[in-house]
């Protein structure tokens, strides 16, 4: 029998879960947190950060500015606020285009098998040969320094990543008994990877989403840190950390600041993805 609907009791046991496990709900908080102030930023933050004030440069944290100001007078912490949405917003739809691409071709290879399947693993094998930061840089330094071609380029590289969890996750689904009834009663192999195979490998590719989210937002870092990523005037968190590296020694809150937010967000949504993960399969908890 396919997976059943998820029922009222089985979603209030799904939450009773959550709130006794430690890592999501640290990582739930974390996440939730820097995705509110990425969507505040839209809306207000404390000053402009496209506004240059010379004679505020280099101002050390105060009641003013939280968290000090840079060499060019922009509040560090405006600047962080609007940095998260560009990490944030790089990373998703890197995720989304290797997800959307990916989980596709990992399904297709499961469900043909033969030459197609060993093609595909093949192309992944070459693709995984390379640093895949390294491959990144490549990428935008061919096709220019922009987000938009960092989002290609982290994207390119998530494909991969989805199409070999989602290939096997579907061909652990495929032997299952409810699957041959699915083909008894005459359904192809489209309609039983829809209806029965995705619904099935829906947790795994939830949570290899989280971890490679966070991987996006490093990788987004590394790229606007080498000048790749997103460009001025928009802030980075990577490019605020270049920005700092000469002056560690006169202001080094101004390298610490995007540092901590970086680490900080990274480690959310690992904890977030431990959480979902132990929820989904409690054997992965006890094995730990």
């Amino acid at each position: 029998m396919p997976a059943a609907e998820p029922t009222n009791s089985q979603e209030a046991g799904f939450v009773a879960q959550a709130l006794r496990n430690r890592s999501f709900l640290i990582g739930f908080v974390i996440t939730v947190f820097i995705a509110g102030m990425a969507l505040l930023s839209f809306f207000w933050t404390p000053y402009d950060v496209t506004k240059l004030i010379v004679a505020d440069r280099m101002l050390p944290p105060s009641a003013t500015h939280l968290f000090g100001t840079d060499q060019f007078g922009r509040d560090v912490l405006s600047m962080i606020m609007v940095g998260a949405r560009s990490s944030i917003a790089v990373a998703l739809v890197a995720v989304g285009i290797g997800m959307g691409l990916g989980v596709p071709l990992g399904c297709w290879a499961a469900a043909r098998g033969g030459i197609v399947d060993d093609l595909l693993m093949r192309f992944n094998d070459v693709v995984f040969a390379f640093p895949a930061l390294l491959s990144a840089i490549i990428i935008t330094a061919i096709l220019g320094p922009s987000a938009t071609n960092a989002v290609i380029a982290i994207g390119i590289f998530n494909i991969p990543v989805f199409a070999r969890v989602a290939r096997a996750g579907a061909l652990a689904i495929w032997p299952r008994e409810f699957i041959l009834a699915a083909r008894a009663a005459g359904k192809n192999r489209t309609q039983i990877t829809v209806e029965h195979i995705l619904p099935n490998i829906a947790n795994l590719l939830l949570v290899q989403g989280t971890i490679q989210f966070a991987l996006g937002i490093l990788a987004e870092a590394g790229l606007s840190y080498v000048g790749l990523g997103v460009q001025p005037p928009m802030p980075s968190w990577g490019r605020m950390l270049f920005d700092a590296q000469t002056r560690m020694m006169v202001a080094p809150y101004l390298a610490l600041i995007p540092g901590f937010a970086i680490v900080f967000t990274v480690l959310g949504l690992n904890l977030l993805g431990d959480g979902i993960s132990d929820i989904i399969d409690p054997k992965l908890r006890r094995q730990r």
